[in-house]
C-alpha cells in the first residue's frame, strides 16, 4: 500500500471515529500481547509471548478514560506502566486472582503454571513467587486457568479436561479433580458460580461439575460433527436463570448459544460475518458483562466485531456486527508481502458497558468507549 494510500484510510477511519467512539486511547507495546487481565477497574496486566525473555506489565488505564465529567479539563490521555517485570518464556495464559496481588500464568508449552507477585505501594517490581506442577511436561495448547471467585486463593487449571484440577496457591494442595477419561484439549475454562464450572473443548463439547462433589460432569456434545473446526466457548453467569447462556464459536464462524441449564436444547444460532475463516489460531468470545445479549468476537482479523444474539433464530443465518472496532487494521500500515494484523485478545470492562480493551499482532494495544449505533443520532449515552 503507498504511503498516501495509507494515510488517507487513516483519515477517512478517524473522522469516522469520531462518530462511533465516545473515547478511544491507543498505547503501543514493545512486543505484542495475547492476554490482557483485568487487576481493578483501573489496570490490566500483560504479557509477551516471544520464546525468550518478555516483559510482563501492569497498565493503569488513561485517566481521562475514567474521568466521569469534566474530561476536557483532564491532560492525562496516556497508559501508565506502573508495574513490571521479566518471565523466562512467553506467557500464554494469565489470570488474576480476586482479591489479591498476585497473578497465574501458563507458558503454552506444558501445562506447569507459575505464580506472580504484581507489586505495591512500596514496589514497583512484578516477581516470580511459586509454581504448580500440572500433568503434562509438553502441551500443544498449554493449560487454561480459573480463578475461584470467593475463596481462598485457588485456581483450576488443566491442558485436557482429564488433567483438570482445583488447586489451593497457599499450599500446592490439589483440592478437586474432575472425573473423566477423556482426552479432548481444553480451549477454555471458567467459573460460572463459586463451585460450578464450565470447561469447553477445542472440539466444541462443553462439560459443567461442581467441585463439591465427585460427580461425573454434565457433557453437551459439540454442535458440530465436522472435526476440522476448533470451538472456543464463554458462559454468560447472571443472576437470573433466564440470563445464565453458554456461547460456543467455531474456527468457521459458526456461532451457537445454548441455555447453561440444558447445554443440548435448543438455542439460537448464526454464521458470523468474519472476513477469514478456518485460519484462526486463537479465536476470543465473550458475553458483555452488563450489555444484554451482547458477544464481542477477535481473532479472525484485525477487528473486533460485537453481535447482539436477541436477533438471532433457532436456524443458522448470516449476522451482520452491531459494531466492528478496525482501529488495529487500519492503523497497521500493509505491505504485499507482510503478514495481516490480528487482534490477539480482548476484554470487556467489568463496569463500564461499551468500553473494551484490545491487543493485536503488532503490539498495538487500545481501549474504546463504542456508541451504539441506534443512539448515533442523539447523544451517545453508556
Amino acid at each position: 500500500m503507498e504511503d498516501a494510500e495509507f494515510e488517507d484510510i487513516l483519515d477517512d477511519w478517524f473522522i469516522e471515529s469520531l462518530k462511533t467512539y465516545k473515547d478511544l486511547h491507543v498505547y503501543q507495546l514493545e512486543h505484542p500481547t495475547q492476554v490482557l487481565e483485568w487487576t481493578s477497574g483501573k489496570s490490566v496486566c500483560v504479557a509477551g509471548y516471544s520464546q525468550s525473555k518478555n516483559e510482563i506489565l501492569e497498565l493503569r488505564l488513561p485517566l481521562k478514560l475514567l474521568a466521569d465529567e469534566n474530561k476536557s479539563l483532564c491532560a492525562e490521555r496516556d497508559f501508565k506502566v506502573s508495574h513490571g517485570g521479566f518471565t523466562d518464556g512467553p506467557v500464554r495464559c494469565l489470570t488474576h486472582i480476586p482479591g489479591t496481588r498476585c497473578a497465574v500464568t501458563n507458558d503454552g508449552l506444558s501445562s506447569d503454571l507459575q505464580v506472580w507477585d504484581l507489586g505495591g505501594e512500596e514496589s514497583d517490581v512484578i516477581r516470580r513467587t511459586g509454581s504448580i506442577k500440572g500433568k503434562r511436561s509438553a502441551s500443544e495448547r498449554g493449560s487454561r486457568i480459573a480463578a475461584r471467585p470467593s475463596s481462598a486463593p485457588q485456581v483450576l487449571h488443566g491442558a485436557q479436561i482429564s488433567d483438570v484440577q482445583l488447586t489451593e496457591l497457599a499450599s500446592g494442595e490439589t483440592l478437586y479433580k474432575l472425573e473423566t477419561d477423556s482426552a479432548d484439549p481444553l480451549s477454555s475454562l471458567q467459573f460460572v458460580s463459586d463451585t460450578v464450572f464450565l470447561a469447553g473443548c477445542c472440539n466444541g463439547s462443553v462439560y459443567v461439575a461442581d467441585t463439591r462433589t465427585s460427580a461425573p460432569p454434565q457433557l453437551s456434545h459439540s454442535p458440530s460433527s465436522d472435526e476440522s473446526v476448533i470451538w472456543w466457548t464463554d458462559a454468560a453467569a447472571g443472576p437470573h436463570p433466564s440470563s445464565r447462556r453458554v456461547i460456543r464459536v467455531s474456527s468457521s464462524g459458526q456461532a451457537v448459544v445454548s441455555d447453561l441449564r440444558n447445554l443440548g436444547g435448543a438455542g439460537c444460532q448464526a454464521q458470523l460475518d468474519v472476513q477469514t475463516p478456518g485460519r484462526c489460531s486463537q479465536v476470543k468470545v465473550s458475553w458483555a458483562p452488563t450489555l444484554d445479549d451482547c458477544i464481542s468476537v477477535s481473532g479472525f482479523s484485525g477487528v473486533v466485531q460485537i453481535y447482539n444474539t436477541c436477533l438471532w433464530g433457532a436456524e443458522p443465518q448470516e449476522a451482520r456486527p452491531l459494531f466492528e472496532h478496525r482501529g488495529h487494521a487500519v492503523s497497521s500500515q500493509q505491505t504485499d508481502d507482510s503478514v495481516p494484523t490480528v487482534v490477539t485478545s480482548h476484554i470487556w470492562h467489568p463496569e463500564r458497558p461499551r468500553t473494551l480493551l484490545s491487543a493485536a499482532s503488532d503490539g498495538s494495544v487500545h481501549v474504546w468507549d463504542w456508541v451504539d449505533p441506534d443512539r448515533q443520532g442523539g447523544s451517545p449515552t453508556p
